[in-house]
């Protein structure tokens, strides 16, 4: 049985005295930081944080992980991005979490996301409360299969809505590697488990929810097409090389495509291709020619149109919005 008597008694050591007269260093406290980075000459550049720059005032942490209580108001401003994991559990929550630029509205009971190197920003509004862990990349390796989808889907679907049931079983985890790492010398053989836990409930609940997660479950063929594409889609963009990889005719591959996910594999690949192109366009300072190349155009004007047929908007257009 839920004990709300637990939440209490978590919130309260969590604010303690001291907390009370200054909060806990968020993200919203990384402004200036933010600020500095944007100092740079491109204007458009999304400031890199690392998660160094989050240890001060941290509630629990280790080497290669930090444990966070999210309370009351929070803003971020300016968008940027982080090289390592982060998944936070909202308990009760109102407001708008923006990342790799589509609005998420802020719910009770919600997982949210991110991978690095997705950007992201937020306004929380007051009495929200919330769990967060941040975890390096090299730590999230290590329970990495336990997200049982491509982790392109989870970015696709970043904020994930909770039933009563999976929330309690994620406070319990949350709570658990929040006690851990209060310990002297924390045990990261367990630490490590119970991520696994978090991931399997988290991959669980997404495809309860959405679903194209449901299709890739019940369609094997389906799950290693998206995992091929995230794997070459820079380097191939033809339905011909995928389905030759999945020994199938790249007929046949567009028929289980358009039959389970209502698109074509072209289009499959169009938008992970795309989605590439935004990030690179919101977080780099390379030119339009040089952001086509990465992706693999050997001509920036082809890549424009590209751009442009996909989202409503040339990449400069795109670029000048943020």
């Amino acid at each position: 049985m839920f004990n709300s008597e637990l939440f209490y008694k978590f919130h309260k050591s969590l604010l303690s005295a001291e907390d009370n007269k200054e909060a806990a260093f968020h993200e919203s406290d990384c402004i200036d930081m933010i600020k500095r980075k944007h100092t740079n000459k491109e204007n458009n550049l999304v400031p890199v944080l690392n998660i160094q720059e989050f240890r001060k005032g941290q509630d629990a942490g280790g080497d290669t992980l930090l444990f966070n209580y999210l309370h009351g108001e929070k803003h971020i401003e300016k968008p940027h991005k982080h090289d390592f994991f982060v998944i936070i559990l909202f308990e009760k929550a109102k407001g708008i979490h923006t990342i790799d630029s589509v609005d998420y509205r802020i719910g009770n009971r919600q997982i949210h996301i991110l991978f690095p190197g997705q950007v992201h920003k937020w306004d929380i509004e007051p009495k929200s409360s919330g769990y967060q862990l941040m975890m390096e990349a090299s730590f999230l390796e290590q329970f990495a299969p336990y997200f049982r989808f491509s982790f392109t889907n989870y970015q696709n679907h970043p904020v994930i809505a909770l039933s009563l049931h999976s929330f309690r079983l994620l406070f319990h985890e949350f709570d658990a590697i929040r006690a851990e790492l209060k310990n002297p010398v924390p045990l990261m053989q367990l630490i490590t488990a119970r991520s696994a836990v978090i991931a399997a409930i988290v991959s669980r609940e997404a495809e309860n929810t959405f679903t194209e997660f449901k299709v890739y479950q019940s369609n094997p063929r389906l799950a290693k097409f998206n995992l091929l594409i995230d794997e070459h889609f820079k380097e191939q963009k033809f339905v011909a090389f995928y389905a030759d990889k999945l020994h199938i005719s790249a007929n046949y591959l567009n028929i289980l495509c358009k039959r389970n996910l209502k698109i074509s594999a072209t289009q499959l690949i169009q938008q992970r291709v795309c989605l590439e192109a935004k990030r690179l366009l919101q977080t780099t300072g390379a030119s339009i020619k040089e952001v086509a190349f990465d992706l693999g155009f050997a001509d920036h004007a082809y890549f424009s149109n590209f751009f442009k047929h996909q989202t409503g908007l040339s990449p400069t257009a795109f670029r000048e919005q943020l």
